[in-house]
């Protein structure tokens, strides 16, 4: 899998997988994977972790 050194900001979210790439809401690729499931799979990781930090910080 390759991936960009940047952090991922909060309109970002949620990523979406096309393919097997991984996606920012622009369009902008941030991963490639070896197959489109799993590309799907971290897309789904990643966007219900970042909804579990946001509610985490909402409810703090």
């Amino acid at each position: 899998m390759s991936t960009s050194n940047k952090r991922l900001a909060p309109n970002d979210f949620p990523v979406t997988a096309e393919g097997q790439k991984i996606k920012k809401q622009d369009g902008e690729p941030i991963a490639t994977t070896e197959d489109h499931e799993t590309a799907a799979d971290l897309a789904e990781r990643i966007n219900d972790d970042e909804a579990r930090r946001e509610e985490d910080k909402w409810s703090a």
